[in-house]
């Protein structure tokens, strides 16, 4: 949103009915001992990549190959290569996850990949999971489908959900073209060279009759390059229909814009035709089975604005659908959509059908803040713009919210970025509230690995990729701590028993998790920004003061009219108004106070 408001109306006014008594009737179950009753916006979501976690069986560092780094991929003193972490020892940290305070594991892909891609001189490994080959089995690097179903089980015996990250849009890099023996080919549009042409409009007829809609007359796949699969790689994507160049695009490498960012190859991984109702269909297979085979309780989609959405009108409500069977009804599927403009992001709740979206205008908005001193105001417009989700404020309850993750880097590193010369008191302080503001506003706050130890890196990608264990990369050792340097898994940093002590208060007070939100106020400068989290015909809120400056601040807050008691959950709270409607609070410097209320006297 481009206007801005210092104080946002009344969330619950504009809920319809249906959505209050479905949000009311949920309230209840809360505090269930059943897990799956709990909604996306009760978790605390925790996002780990399983190699750079923890390794609790060296047997499969290298996944069962042979040779050298460029043949396994293992190489533990590179960034860019498998470093042995695996579902064993996700296993094995459970306790230390949840003692943290996450009630959910969201894992980088774990899918078989393609061990090592990449020209001559800058082979880089799968690590990360996104470059796929076989998308019904485990990567070997990380185990089996044994230490998988091991996982899994020990999380939900802890009443832990488990989601897993998922791709449809493209597979590892295995189809070449003739014509780009580099395999650098610029991306062909449909207009230059389309369907029924091969090497352009002027070309020889092929695809005769293919309209677009009638797949089967798409035979030929040399329209715009000339695609080949090369020998010794024809079947090496499962399941075997994912060899067939025909449900590829073919087009070349995207740009990122356009027409491209839907059919372009990313960095020569093969692009799938997601409109082919085979790709469709399959993608629907794929990935039902493993909700089927171990019970996963969500998905994580990546590249999903790179999608068309049909394809994700088709295969959401299929996923929905398949967990219901299963017996798992609050089943969260959130899209990755990389932008930071709501209208961007709320579009692919509303037309591609997706339940949430990763929130990036959050993640964007609250570093500017608390690395960069924009005023609070901004994170009001933010939250403003939740109307534009499908279900209105109601929807965005389940947006997950985050501070960083293993593309952009570290809110630790943001922060250093901003204040290379901040001392290591301020530079916790503002990790710290940053902490907070993901989790007490709306959203289900989603943690990355390693920021509750202190890491905070060089950048992105890689530099953003570090070890919990004892890493061997140069540059990982000599990054900055927020906090001071711990033992690995020290549940003594000052971040980790910061953030476990947030989660405790989230769990506590139900209306931190499912409470429709209200900005009470939000500073012009660095300063108070105040919301409410309260449920709909419900007596009670819970205000959330931030202050983001670096003095303490005195102010008055407005608050519900009706007369009530007050106590503090966080900090030093008034026991009663002082004036009706209002509330004076004293909030430290870079700091927060919770307040609570249950309604009238």
């Amino acid at each position: 949103m481009t206007t801005s408001s210092r104080r946002v109306p009344s969330i619950a006014r504009g809920l319809t009915l249906g959505l209050m008594t479905t949000l009311l009737a949920s309230t209840a179950l809360a505090q269930t001992p059943d897990y799956r009753a709990r909604l996306p916006q009760d978790e605390v979501i925790y996002f780990l990549m399983p190699d750079r976690f923890d390794n609790g069986d060296a047997s499969n560092d290298t996944g069962g190959m042979s040779g050298g780094r460029l043949d396994h991929g293992f190489d533990p003193t590179h960034e860019g290569f498998y470093h042995g972490g695996d579902l064993a020892g996700v296993e094995r940290r459970l306790d230390y996850i949840q003692g943290l305070g996450a009630t959910a594991i969201w894992m980088a892909p774990i899918f078989k990949n393609k061990p090592v891609q990449g020209e001559p001189g800058r082979e880089f490994a799968g690590s990360h999971g996104y470059w796929i080959t076989d998308f019904t089995r485990v990567d070997p690097h990380f185990g089996d489908e044994a230490a998988m179903r091991a996982l899994v089980e020990a999380a939900h015996a802890r009443g832990m959900k488990v989601y897993l990250d998922i791709v449809a849009n493209h597979t590892a890099d295995v189809i070449r073209y003739r014509e780009c023996p580099a395999n650098d080919c610029a991306y062909r549009s449909r207009a230059d060279y389309p369907f029924t042409r091969r090497g352009g409009v002027d070309g020889e007829v092929i695809n005769n009759g293919f309209n677009g809609r009638n797949f089967d007359r798409l035979t030929d796949t040399d329209y715009a390059w000339t695609p080949y699969v090369p020998a010794g790689e024809e079947t090496v994507k499962v399941p075997a229909w994912l060899n067939d160049p025909a449900y590829y695009h073919n087009r070349g490498d995207t740009t990122f814009r356009g027409e491209s960012s839907l059919d372009g190859d990313f960095a020569g991984l093969d692009d799938l035709m997601t409109e082919h109702p085979r790709v469709v269909e399959g993608m629907i297979e794929i990935f039902g089975d493993w909700i089927d085979r171990y019970q996963i309780d969500g998905f994580r989609i990546d590249t999903a604005r790179h999608v068309n959405p049909e394809f994700w009108q088709a295969f959401v409500p299929a996923m929905i659908a398949r967990a219901e069977a299963n017996g798992i009804p609050n089943f969260h599927i959130f899209g990755e959509v990389y932008d930071v403009d709501p209208a961007v992001t709320a579009r692919f709740t509303r037309v591609d059908g997706y339940p949430a979206v990763l929130d990036f205008a959050f993640q964007y908005t609250v570093t500017d803040i608390v690395a960069r001193d924009v005023p609070p105001d901004r994170l009001a417009r933010v939250f403003a713009s939740d109307a534009l989700y499908q279900g209105g404020e109601v929807g965005a309850l389940g947006l997950p919210t985050f501070l960083g993750n293993h593309d952009m880097g570290r809110i630790g590193g943001f922060i250093l970025t901003a204040k290379p010369d901040i001392s290591n008191d301020e530079l916790l302080q503002r990790a710290t509230l940053a902490h907070a503001m993901m989790m007490f506003s709306r959203g289900a706050p989603t943690l990355y690995y390693g920021d509750e130890q202190g890491f905070s890196g060089d950048g992105g990608y890689g530099s953003a990729r570090q070890d919990m264990f004892e890493t061997q990369v140069a540059s990982y050792r000599d990054d900055r701590i927020v906090g001071g340097a711990q033992p690995t898994f020290s549940t003594e940093a000052p971040l980790y028993r910061a953030i476990a002590a947030m989660a405790r208060l989230r769990q506590a007070d139900v209306r931190l998790r499912r409470g429709l939100q209200t900005v009470r106020f939000a500073a012009e400068a660095p300063g108070l920004l105040a919301v409410s989290r309260r449920i709909p015909d419900t007596a009670g809120e819970t205000l959330i003061v931030y202050n983001t400056s670096t003095a303490p601040i005195t102010a008055n807050i407005e608050v519900d009219a009706a007369p009530a008691d007050w106590s503090s959950s966080r900090g030093d709270c008034p026991t009663s108004a002082t004036a009706p409607a209002s509330i004076r609070v004293t909030v430290p410097a870079l700091d927060y106070l919770i307040c609570s209320s249950e309604g009238v006297r």
